[in-house]
């Protein structure tokens, strides 16, 4: 697991660094925006990546004013773009094997 994924911050504390309500939090998560781990107890926790995805829904939310319908429509798209761009960089490296032949 990749040290930015790491589950670490109970709900209190994610929401003390999102600088948001504990309940905003639970309801991005029943409707599927963010899933943070679970601890064998079933506390949820939230690792660095997750936090930073509460903050870009956050901002799309409150600076740029999307609705929540529209910012799972964005993260959805951020998401294929950014495997879009890995397979196209795998497939230029590729090339550059296969031309080095």
């Amino acid at each position: 697991m990749a040290q930015n994924e790491e589950p670490r911050y109970v709900i209190s504390v994610a929401a003390r660094i999102l600088d948001t309500e504990t309940y905003t939090l639970r309801y991005y998560e029943r409707i599927g925006l963010i899933e943070p781990k679970r601890s064998q107890g079933n506390i949820r926790l939230y690792s660095d990546k997750d936090i930073d995805l509460l903050r870009r829904v956050k901002t799309l939310v409150e600076d740029m004013g999307v609705n929540l319908a529209g910012v799972e429509v964005i993260l959805r798209l951020m998401q294929r773009m950014g495997e879009m761009q890995n397979e196209m960089a795998k497939l230029e490296s590729e090339v550059k094997r296969l031309e080095g032949e």
